[in-house]
This record gives structure tokens, C-alpha cells and sequence, in this order.
């Protein structure tokens, strides 16, 4: 047990008590106004909350990088071995960041890209690539590997090489980023109709095995999956319903990190299992801001997220 890790499990448990919770996104959900939503919010967690004029999609994007914040704090507490596994598990803001600047160096308007600090992998070195191609070749020099030539297949394939990447590095990850495969693979397949792109097929072979990946219905898929993927799906029999699958896995996750979190070592896990939790508490947050801001939302919409 190496100091660092005492420090790194301690910090990490204690950021798991300004969480906003169940409890709380229920206050905010039966907020009369997004005013007073981000009042509580504000009152109850450690959110950033800019001005109740901002756009929804602005208020989500601001308790997403809150969360980075919060690792990167984290991380300056953790040894090297900690911030490896941090940045896996913030490789969805990386993620976002490169799909951004492929569409800012297209000319399109974006916003501007997630501080990574010291949790970047590639994007440190990406920020002054200014031609699609230059992006490309320099993610294919990465760790990341080819992410393929549009911004579909970049979508796909960046996501589940993340995946691939966590569940190798990180073993109480396996089930969440096989499962979070399973809903990718499924979503592109039989919801978008489109086939994997081929730089995306080498990972999803690796997290979902051969038979799931060359799967030509959805319910020869699911009859393919191995068990650390196929809970994601489990109930599920219509792609139609996966949004539903996407609410599941997010709660399980949540769940499992809970339990990670307060076992009684001082190493990975506790960290993982935090780092979980907050993550699960972030998407919950962005989207009961959604529901508040929508008026025409039953109340009864918050049940699908706690």
C-alpha cells in the first residue's frame, strides 16, 4: 500500500459526497423553472452552473466538464498507475474533442474543446492539427490507432477502441465496456442499418467475439453475445427499445462503481469504482437539465433515469 494511493482512494471517496444523486436530481427534476433548477443545483453538488439564459446543450456541456475537472484533480493525487487508468476512463472527452476539431478544421463552428491536462493521450499533440488528414494520420500514430476516414467511422471506431483499450487495462471495467460495445455495435447495426466500419471491427471482434461482430439480425446478435455483454442487452428484444438499454447501463455502472468504491483496500478499484459513480451522476444530471427545460416532459420521465 504506497501513500499515493491512500491519498488517491481517500480523495476519491470524498468526491462522491458532493454528488448530486437520485435524491437530488429528483428536487431538480420537480423544480418549477430551470432557474430554480440550477439553484439547487448549484446548492446541492459540485456543478459548475453558468446563467439560466444558456442553452441546454451549454448547461450539459458545463456539468460534463465539470466532472473532467474533478479528475484531473483526482489525478494529481493518484500514482502513475492511477492516472493510466484515469485516462481511459476519460477517454470520452478526448473522444469528443477529436470529433470536434475534424469538424472545426472542415469549417464548421464548434465549442471549444475539454481541458485534458495530464489525462490527454493524443489530444495534447492534436489541438494544432489544422487538415483532416493531418488528424487523421496523427490519431493512427497513436495509441488510438485509425479511426478511418469519415467522421462516422470515426464515431464508431474511436468508441469502441476505447472500450477494447479499458477492458484490457482495467479489469473491474470488463463488464461495463463490453456492454457499452454491445449497445454500439447494436445501434449501428440495427437501428442505423449501416455495417461496422472496417477499422472498427478489430475491437468489436475483441470485446464481443467473432460470431457477434459477422451477426446479420439483431436477434442472432444477442444469442452471440458472451455473458460480460450480453446483460446490456438482456430484455431488449427490439432495436427500437435500446434507449431504454442505454439508461440500464448506466444505472448498473453506477451500482457497481458503489460497491467498488467502499471496499476496504487502497488501490485501483476504490478508484474506479468512484470514478464511476460520477460518471453515472453527470449523464443523470444532463439529462433530468433536459427534462426540466422541456415543458412538455410528464414528471413520470425522471423513472426511466433513477
Amino acid at each position: 500500500m504506497g501513500a499515493a494511493w491512500v491519498a488517491g482512494v481517500t480523495r476519491a471517496r470524498g468526491m462522491l459526497v458532493r454528488r448530486l444523486g437520485v435524491p437530488g436530481a429528483r428536487r431538480i427534476a420537480a423544480a418549477g423553472t430551470l432557474d430554480d433548477a440550477l439553484h439547487e443545483l448549484a446548492t446541492a453538488s459540485s456543478y459548475r452552473c453558468p446563467a439560466s439564459d444558456a442553452a441546454v446543450p451549454t448547461l450539459q456541456r458545463e456539468v460534463t466538464a465539470s466532472l473532467l475537472w474533478h479528475l484531473r484533480v483526482l489525478a494529481g493525487w493518484l500514482p502513475r498507475r492511477g492516472v493510466e487508468c484515469l485516462r481511459l476512463l476519460a477517454s470520452g472527452f478526448e473522444i469528443a474533442n477529436i470529433e470536434a476539431h475534424l469538424r472545426r478544421v472542415s469549417g464548421s463552428d464548434v465549442p471549444q474543446p475539454y481541458a485534458m491536462g495530464a489525462l490527454s493521450t493524443v489530444w495534447n499533440r492534436l489541438a494544432g492539427v489544422s487538415e483532416p488528414e493531418a488528424l487523421r494520420a496523427a490519431v493512427t500514430a497513436s495509441p488510438w490507432r485509425d479511426p478511418g476516414d469519415t467522421a462516422a467511422s470515426m464515431a464508431v471506431t474511436l468508441r469502441l477502441t476505447a472500450a477494447a483499450r479499458t477492458a484490457a487495462r482495467i479489469p473491474p471495467a470488463v463488464r461495463w465496456s463490453a456492454g457499452r460495445a454491445a449497445l454500439l455495435v447494436a445501434r449501428e447495426r440495427f437501428v442505423h442499418g449501416r455495417p461496422l466500419p472496417a477499422t472498427a471491427v478489430g475491437p468489436a471482434v475483441g470485446l464481443l467475439g467473432p460470431a457477434a461482430a459477422r451477426a446479420s439480425t439483431y436477434d442472432d446478435f444477442r444469442r452471440s453475445l458472451p455473458a460480460t455483454a450480453g446483460w446490456a442487452l438482456h430484455g431488449i428484444d427490439d432495436p427500437a427499445d435500446l434507449w431504454q438499454a442505454e439508461g440500464r447501463w448506466w444505472r448498473d455502472i453506477e451500482q457497481d462503481g458503489l460497491r467498488l468504491a467502499s471496499r476496504a483496500r487502497y488501490d485501483m478499484v476504490p478508484v474506479v469504482g468512484a470514478v464511476a459513480v460520477l460518471s453515472a451522476d453527470a449523464w443523470r444530471t444532463r439529462a433530468v437539465l433536459e427534462l426540466v427545460a422541456d415543458d412538455t416532459a410528464p414528471p413520470e420521465d425522471f423513472d426511466a433515469l433513477a
